[in-house]
């Protein structure tokens, strides 16, 4: 096991890298919590500072009166060997070593008010102070902003809760007894007087008083050896580093899941893209296939949508061909209308076929409304679930700017599908017209309307019966045309804009894409800033936990 020097310099280190990662407590779940420490927690004024001061053996804490420490001060000391100089470093100026104590006040001065402002608020960010001195102990000291019960001008009126609250992020744990109960010692210690502080009595002048005090009391005479800063500074190191040794297996249990987190969250999210044109080619390109994946399990039935395509030709198509006004167009009154005007100056001798051809011509262009009619809406399905596709394709949602092109090529390459099928089912009924099936009207019966004189002069030809029947002729030779189309009208349509959807929705994109530049493709994977800030973050909780993993695994178990 590793020394006590290297488990507290461990969680020195990891400290450290909590707070340059913005991993300062008060989440849960937390690193920075679970790293043991020891914190200084007393009322407002009430010799916190004097205390920590003693411990490091020189005066460097802000003094005054209200809330003088606003920010937690994690304060790491490391031993070094007699003689050495002593001097402080702060983690936000690595490269400054402070061998002027007073400088060091200055310093947590100023770099609280760089947090705070000049106002009496507080904030839950640390700062980091090492102090490297033969006169320390190995120890992690947290000091804390002192507890107070009223709120004074310049303060948020919240202010009593908001020190209460971080004071309780400290050392909840161990106040409920729950890290390890409280079974240790008082120390007494005797601080300087504040004459002594105005005469500016060197601190370990004042250690020394101490302990004399210490030795030469009748009262704690027999406990001299217990007492002072320096005792109290060694007991603390000691626990501390017990406390550490016993809690490096739940540390690490927390580190690996977080690690196990952040890795799955990472892959959810999507891993950055390659700087280069052939990475970022292969990218959209996989975004493509994955959309088109989507997009095709809507219409085969993995995913619901393309049912709808279906409801246009079983309910959609038969009831528009149902309400055309075949009733209307072919009652006796128009019958007889189209029949004469088809005779011109000579009626017919025989059959109407002029008026028979023009009855069933005009019939048949009202078929053309349902056609088109089923050609838009299977259209609007199919955009529809291209929108619903790109919604659904969870490696799209990082690109807002590549979504936008995959819809915009897919709804073109739509509007190309349409035109295709409406030109071929209009081609259809066009067809219906330009050829009668002569067969039908071969089977139709020649002989006279029943009651009626075979040799009435032409004019009778216009007779209700008569014309009747060309109507009910007329009607049922509409109605296998009907028949016809309602199932090759679906059909049409299913191949020119169903299947080609299916397999060369993006065909033309791709052709595209492949001769496009490096900024092109770059400004195609532009992503939403929201979800890289969200990565960079969960990177960033990464980076941190497995450095701390390498941390303790370089030292912990040496």
């Amino acid at each position: 096991m590793a020394t006590m020097e290297s488990l507290i310099g461990l969680v020195n280190n990891i400290q450290r890298a909590c707070t340059v990662l913005g991993d300062h407590g008060g989440e849960g779940g937390s690193l920075w919590e679970a790293l043991p420490s020891v914190a200084v927690v007393g009322g407002q004024s009430s010799g916190k500072s004097s205390v920590l001061e003693s411990i490091v053996g020189r005066d460097f804490l802000p003094r005054g009166s209200g809330i003088v420490t606003r920010r937690p001060l994690v304060l790491q000391l490391h031993k070094t060997e007699e003689g050495k100089a002593e001097y402080g470093e702060f983690l936000h100026a690595p490269r400054k070593k402070f061998t002027d104590f007073a400088a060091i006040r200055k310093e947590i001065q100023d770099e609280t008010d760089r947090m705070t402002g000049k106002s009496k608020a507080i904030s839950n960010v640390p700062i980091h102070l090492s102090v490297y001195s033969p006169n320390v102990v190995n120890l992690t000291l947290v000091d804390l902003p002192g507890l107070t019960k009223v709120a004074v001008e310049g303060q948020p009126e919240s202010i009593v809760e908001d020190i209460e609250h971080m004071v309780r992020s400290y050392v909840a744990k161990v106040l409920e007894g729950r890290s390890y109960r409280l079974q240790h010692p008082w120390v007494g210690i005797v601080n300087r007087s504040q004459a002594d502080i105005n005469k500016n009595i060197d601190m370990i002048v004042a250690r020394r008083k101490e302990q004399e005090y210490f030795e030469s009391s009748p009262d704690y005479g027999h406990l001299a050896s217990k007492m002072g800063s320096e005792y109290l500074a060694k007991l603390l190191s000691k626990h501390l580093e017990s406390v550490i040794r016993a809690r490096i297996p739940s540390i690490i249990a927390l580190i690996n899941k977080t690690i196990d987190e952040c890795e799955a969250e990472l892959d959810r999210l999507g891993r950055p893209i390659g700087g280069d044109s052939g990475a970022q080619l292969y990218t959209i390109l996989d975004m493509c296939r994955a959309f088109d994946r989507v997009f095709r399990e809507h219409l085969d039935g993995g995913r619901p949508g393309g049912d709808r395509i279906y409801g246009v030709f079983d309910n959609q198509l038969p009831a528009a061909l149902k309400k055309l006004p075949f009733d209307r167009h072919l009652s006796l009154q128009n019958v007889r209308k189209v029949i004469s005007e088809a005779d011109g100056y000579q009626p017919h001798l025989i059959a109407p076929e002029q008026g028979y051809r023009r009855l069933i011509d005009s019939s048949l262009g009202y078929f053309k409304g349902p056609a088109e009619a089923s050609v838009d809406a299977v259209h609007f399905v199919l955009k529809e679930l291209v929108r619903k596709s790109i919604g659904e394709t969870e490696e799209l949602r990082r690109f807002p700017s590549l979504q936008a092109d995959i819809a915009a090529a897919a709804n073109e390459a739509l509007e190309r599908f349409r035109d295709e099928s409406k030109k071929t089912v209009l081609r259809l009924v066009e067809m219906e017209s330009t050829y009668l099936t002569v067969e039908f009207f071969r089977k139709l019966p020649t002989e006279p309307d029943k009651g009626s004189d075979k040799n009435a002069p032409a004019a009778d030809r216009y007779g209700d019966n008569h014309l009747r029947r060309i109507g009910s002729n007329v009607t049922a030779y509409v109605g296998m045309v009907c028949d016809t189309l309602r199932n090759s009208i679906p059909k049409a349509v299913a191949h020119c804009q169903v299947r080609e959807a299916k397999r060369s929705l993006l065909n033309l994109f791709y052709a595209q894409v492949g001769s496009r530049e490096k900024k092109q493709l770059s400004a195609m994977l532009d992503e939403d800033p929201a979800l890289m800030e969200k990565r960079e973050a969960i990177a960033q909780r990464l980076k941190l936990y497995k450095s701390a993993r390498d941390e303790i695994d370089s030292v912990a178990w040496k």
